[in-house]
C-alpha cells in the first residue's frame, strides 16, 4: 500500500513524520488532497479538538503516525498509528507500545477494516489481537508485537419506550460514567449504584461488572456485536449473554470471536432504588437524604468509591485486581469459627467473602515492593506508584495469591486482564 509522508504544520505541533493512507477505497481527505509539499491544510487538520474528541491528542509525536480516514458519509476517520503508545489507554499507566493501533468510530469502518486485504496481511504477520476500551481493566506487562483495535463507536438511540420502560442502545466507545449520568437526567433507573467505574459501554458485559448489590447484566436487554468468523454484525440476547459473577459468554465461550459495538439497554422509567448493599443508607443517613433519588444513590456511590478507592488520576490501578471468592459452607463455617468478625454475603447457597479483607489479613495491605504496591486503604487494588513493570505488577499479584491460599486454602481469581496472556491462559 503506497504512504504519502507528511508532516503536521510546526504552529500546530512540533513536526514529526506522518503517513497517510486510505483503507479500502480511494477518495479525497476531508474533502482535498494533501498539498505537494507535504503540509496538511489548516482547514483539514484541526488537530487538538478533533484528536482530543477522538482520544489521540496525547500522541502527535510519534515517530510514525499513519492517518487513515473512512470518507463513506461521514466526517469520523479510522485512525491507524504504528509504534503507538498506550499508556493513555490503560488505567495502569503501563509504558508500553503496540506495533499497530486501529480507532473505529463506527460499524461500517470497522467491517471495512475487517474485510481489508492489506488489515488481513498485518493479522497474518502480526497474529496478537486486543480489542481494548477504555484500558480500566487491562494490565500490559509487555510490548504488543500485533494489533490493537479501540472500539470508538458513540452513537447513543432510543429504540422504543413503553409506560414503564426506556429500550435505548449505547455505543461500545461511550465511557460508562458517562451513560449514567445520561440516565440520570433523564431519571431512567437501573445502572445508578454502578456509578463511577471506570471503563466503556462495550466492557461492562464482558465482565459484567456490578457494584453496591446491582449487576449490569439486570438492565441489558442484548448485545450488538461483530463476528469475526462469519464477518457479520449479529445481536446476542440476555439469554445467550450467559452472564455471570465477573463472567460472560464473551470471555468464555465467544472469546476472541466478537468486537461489542454497541449494548442495548432496558432502564426502568419508576426506578426501584437499591439501598441495602455496602454503606449506602449510612451515607444517605449522614447526609440527612430521607427521600433518595437515582442522582442521590449515584451521588453517595461515588463518595464512598472516592473514600475507598484511589483515583487512577492520581495513581495508577485497575479498581478491584481480584473476584471476591464464594465458598462453600463448610468452608465458610471453618473460617468463621476462626475469624468471627469476617464480612460476607450470602449468594445462593455459597458465601462470598471480600477480596480485599482476606489479603489485608494476609498481611498484603499497604504493602510496596519498588513502584509495585498493594494499596495502604483497599488492599484489593494493586497500584504503580510510578515506573513499575506491568511483570512487577503481576509477580506482587502471584505472590498475594500464594499467600491467601496458604492461609486460608482459597484460591483468588484476578478480575485483571492480563494481556499478553500468560503462557497456558
Amino acid at each position: 500500500m503506497p504512504w504519502t509522508t507528511l508532516c503536521v504544520p510546526s504552529d500546530y505541533k512540533p513536526c514529526f513524520d506522518l503517513d497517510y493512507t486510505e483503507w479500502g477505497h480511494r477518495s479525497q481527505f476531508f474533502g482535498a488532497q494533501p498539498s505537494k509539499a507535504g503540509i496538511l491544510p489548516d482547514i483539514l487538520f484541526p488537530p487538538t479538538k478533533y484528536l482530543e474528541k477522538r482520544g489521540a491528542i496525547a500522541y502527535l509525536n510519534l515517530q510514525y503516525f499513519i492517518f487513515a480516514p473512512f470518507l463513506a458519509s461521514t466526517d469520523q476517520p479510522l485512525l491507524h498509528y504504528t509504534a503507538y503508545p498506550l499508556t493513555a489507554h490503560n488505567t495502569f499507566g503501563m509504558k508500553v507500545r503496540c506495533r499497530h493501533f486501529f480507532s473505529v468510530p463506527d460499524t461500517a469502518s470497522l467491517q471495512r477494516l475487517m474485510q481489508d486485504p492489506d488489515f488481513h496481511a498485518i493479522r497474518r504477520q502480526f497474529p496478537d489481537f486486543l480489542v481494548l476500551g477504555a484500558g480500566s481493566n487491562m494490565l500490559f506487562t509487555a510490548d504488543i508485537d500485533g494489533v490493537v483495535l479501540q472500539v470508538a463507536m458513540e452513537e447513543m438511540e432510543v429504540l422504543r419506550e413503553t409506560s414503564d420502560e426506556v429500550f435505548f442502545r449505547a455505543g461500545a466507545g461511550i465511557a460508562w460514567h458517562t451513560l449514567v449520568s445520561m440516565a440520570i437526567r433523564q431519571n431512567w433507573g437501573g445502572i445508578e449504584n454502578l456509578s463511577c467505574i471506570p471503563g466503556s459501554v462495550g466492557a461492562a458485559p464482558v465482565q459484567n461488572i456490578g457494584a453496591y448489590g446491582v449487576e449490569v447484566s439486570s438492565v441489558i436487554e442484548a448485545v450488538q456485536a461483530y463476528d469475526m468468523w462469519t464477518d457479520q454484525l449479529v445481536t446476542i440476547g440476555h439469554a445467550d449473554c450467559a452472564f455471570g459473577y465477573r463472567e460472560s459468554f464473551f470471555k468464555k465461550e465467544g472469546k476472541g470471536r466478537y468486537i461489542i459495538t454497541a449494548v442495548d439497554f432496558r432502564f426502568c422509567k419508576q426506578p426501584r432504588l437499591q439501598l441495602d448493599y455496602g454503606s449506602i443508607r449510612e451515607e444517605l443517613a449522614r447526609q440527612q437524604i430521607t427521600q433518595p433519588t437515582i442522582a442521590d444513590i449515584s451521588n453517595v456511590v461515588c463518595a464512598i468509591r472516592a473514600s475507598k478507592l484511589p483515583s487512577p488520576a492520581d495513581i495508577g490501578n485497575a479498581g478491584s485486581f481480584f473476584k471476591n471468592p464464594v465458598i462453600g459452607a463448610e468452608l465458610f463455617h471453618a473460617m468463621q469459627h476462626s475469624y468471627p468478625a469476617m464480612p460476607y454475603h450470602i449468594s445462593g447457597g455459597s458465601y462470598k467473602v471480600p477480596a480485599g479483607w482476606l489479603i489485608e489479613q494476609a498481611g498484603w495491605k499497604g504493602y510496596r515492593e519498588g513502584d509495585a504496591g498493594c494499596h495502604a486503604k483497599q488492599a484489593l487494588v494493586l497500584v504503580n506508584y510510578g515506573n513499575a513493570s506491568g511483570q512487577e505488577l503481576l509477580a506482587l499479584s502471584n505472590k498475594i495469591q500464594a499467600s491467601v491460599q496458604a492461609q486460608f486454602g482459597i484460591v483468588l481469581e484476578r478480575e485483571v486482564l492480563v494481556f499478553p496472556p500468560e503462557v497456558g491462559q
